[in-house]
């Protein structure tokens, strides 16, 4: 059976850091860009990341390596199915997909 170990402070320090990393930001950045998508939650566009990343990267980051990243609630959406009923969809806010 296998063991479920607890990460260690050093271990999601380093996972941090490397999301903040810029080639890994840049990669991310052009997967949710290209990946479009619906705002969520808090109402901003794949569009408008570009600019708020611009303004606001050093506090964004200092608040990453800071601690545990507190995503947004996902805003529900429900998708007509073909042949009647809905399927329910949650939508993450577009920094929280650049996060993940």
């Amino acid at each position: 059976m296998a063991k479920c170990e607890l990460e260690s402070p050093a271990d999601v320090e380093s996972l941090t850091e490397e999301v903040c990393d810029s080639p890994n930001l840049m990669r991310a950045y052009r997967a949710v860009r290209l990946n479009k998508g619906s705002p969520g939650v808090d109402g901003m566009t794949v569009h408008e990341l570009e600019g708020r990343l611009r303004r606001h990267w050093p506090k964004i980051r200092e608040a990453l390596l800071a601690g545990p990243h507190e995503p947004c609630p996902s805003k529900l959406v429900e998708i007509p199915k073909p042949n009647g009923g809905v399927r329910k969809l949650g939508v993450p806010a577009v920094l929280d997909r650049l996060v993940q």
